[in-house]
């Protein structure tokens, strides 16, 4: 339903009023130019359009494009969110929803699993990787919109749907009746022990609500299973709640330090975030992955690790934002982020990037981009001519960072290559097409010989040359040309991204991952330089 001019004016003037006064009442200004004069204007123009335009006006429509263009003003960060997309929204950052807890994809026109959520009901009830859902509550679900998939599956927390699945090897298909239930939006992707060493390896991709209960769980059990190390990978993670950062982080700085601290115009937002003693990760050598997609909160972590001596960074400069947004809901159930402060690391650098030019910022300029290797000493022969007027700080130990682009690592490797074959077969999903493929005739084999121990398939399946011709073929049928040049040069890649959603379909996201990390050179340069970490630690 269409708001009246007078019901915009109200919400409106009760968004600015939120951001200027903070939950307390809007004070005039002392100028001419104040906040009443401006939302009047604004009641003008819009009432006016309302009035006399020559077509029909919509003016919830107008009334968004208005508050976007506001907050656009101000910084990248500062935005609008529809209602519309806050269910979203807070689904992804309370870390849940309610449904039948399945990853999927649209393949072929047909649903089809990539995986069950962990504890979900789908995965108590046996439901498997590269199940095809055919039917949904007795109507096919073949040539289903992926946007309409959710509004199928999901639903109140108690409620049935009736899915009929076709899986590989079975005549029948198979009928389950699945009790909708509160499923976990993990934040923690994966965590095992890097076959053949007692380093754990966890990868993180957002800060939720759930995210420290998540990782303070993999670690322990990584702990009982025999892990002496960690590795904590934040690459592409952009980040999420300040306060979850600061409890990650606490638990492997030792009291008595400054893990981060916030300034605003505003003293209420000035804020300091001190480490605590009892941390349970204090004394374990620590190394942490970040690339270009590691923001916000995850530069929270990396940059207190670095400045506080705590252990290594490696991979690629982290992506630059030091900003501190809060969330503002409004009474149509959209709601405004609005940035209060500005974040520093315990050292006092403050790592947001010019934004002045929005889209250099959105593409990653202004970035310390240095070339690949050592560079725990941040000295200026890595330093480029253009990075050389940033800010200078010193961390703990003595050693020179900078600020205002983003944390560099204390060991650059940049990210893998492959040629455009590989990246073809990718963009069109064969690597899995051709795994279900491999599923579909030889599954319940596979099943039976490893899925009881992901470590004997990392170690001994091979995806062999009759899986690459069912790629070649697989290939031509989605016009993808083949290149055997390329294909030499990336067939360790190829070979392993096939084998890796074979993993997926027997050990979810821990299979996946576990073997592209055999393709990935941050990764293996991070396992050398564990003893390095141990060393800036100072850990015995």
């Amino acid at each position: 339903m269409k708001l009246t001019p007078i019901r915009l004016l109200i919400l409106v003037a009760a968004g600015i009023g939120i951001g200027i006064g903070l939950g307390s009442y809007v004070r005039p200004l002392t100028t001419a130019d104040n906040v009443y004069e401006q939302v009047r204007k604004y009641n003008d123009v819009l009432s006016m359009a309302v009035k006399n335009y020559v077509d029909e006006v919509d003016s919830q429509k107008l009334t968004e494009a208005a508050i976007r263009g506001m907050l656009d003003e101000l910084d990248p960060h500062s935005v609008y969110i529809a209602a519309k997309e806050m269910q979203k929204v807070e689904e992804d950052f309370r870390g849940s929803f309610e449904g039948i807890g399945v990853e999927f994809d649209i393949i072929a026109d047909t649903i089809t699993i990539v995986s069950p959520i962990v504890g979900g009901p789908s995965e108590a009830l046996g439901i498997l990787a590269g199940d095809k859902i055919v039917r949904i509550n007795d109507t096919t679900a073949i040539k289903i919109a992926r946007e309409n998939v959710p509004k199928k599956l999901r639903g109140p927390k108690g409620t049935t749907v009736k899915v009929h699945v076709k899986r590989s090897g079975e005549s029948e298909l198979l009928v389950f009746d699945i009790v909708r239930d509160k499923i976990p939006i993990n934040s923690v992707d994966a965590s095992f022990i890097i076959d053949g060493t007692d380093v754990g390896y966890v990868a993180m991709n957002r800060f939720s609500a759930t995210t420290y209960d998540e990782l303070i769980t993999a670690l322990r059990n990584l702990r009982s299973n025999g892990m002496k190390k960690v590795l904590l990978d934040m690459r592409f993670n952009p980040g999420g709640y300040l306060d979850q950062a600061f409890r990650i982080a606490d638990e492997f700085i030792p009291a008595g330090h400054k893990i981060v601290f916030t300034k605003g115009r505003k003293p209420e937002f000035d804020e300091e975030f001190p480490s605590s003693p009892g941390g349970e990760f204090e004394n374990i050598p620590l190394v942490v992955l970040i690339n270009g997609g590691s923001a916000s909160a995850s530069e929270i972590v990396s940059g207190a690790v670095q400045d506080l001596d705590r252990g290594l960074v490696v991979g690629e400069t982290s992506f630059g934002k030091g900003l501190v947004q809060r969330q503002y809901p409004l009474g149509d159930g959209s709601a405004f982020r609005l940035t209060i402060s500005k974040y520093y690391t315990p050292s006092g650098r403050l790592i947001q990037r010019p934004y002045d030019d929005k889209s250099k910022y959105y593409r990653g300029e202004g970035r310390e981009e240095l070339d690949e290797g050592e560079n725990i000493d941040h000295d200026e022969a890595h330093v480029k001519s253009d990075d050389s007027k940033k800010p200078k700080f010193k961390t703990l130990g003595g050693r020179t960072v900078l600020g205002g682009g983003g944390i560099t690592p204390d060991y650059v490797v940049k990210s893998d290559t492959i040629a455009v074959l590989a990246r073809n077969l990718r963009r069109a999903n064969l690597f899995y097409l051709t795994a279900d493929a491999i599923m579909k005739e030889k599954g319940k084999d596979i099943r039976s010989k490893y899925s009881s121990s992901m470590s004997d398939f990392i170690r001994t399946f091979t995806a062999s040359d009759e899986a690459i011709s069912k790629l070649k073929e697989l290939a031509a049928e989605k016009k993808v040309e083949w290149n055997d040049k390329e294909f030499a040069q990336d067939e360790d890649f190829i070979k392993a991204a096939i084998k890796a959603n074979i993993a997926r379909a027997l050990f979810n996201n821990n299979g996946f991952t576990s073997v592209m990390l055999s393709q990935d050179k941050q990764v293996k340069k991070a396992l050398e330089l564990f003893p390095e970490a141990k060393r800036i630690a100072r850990l015995k």
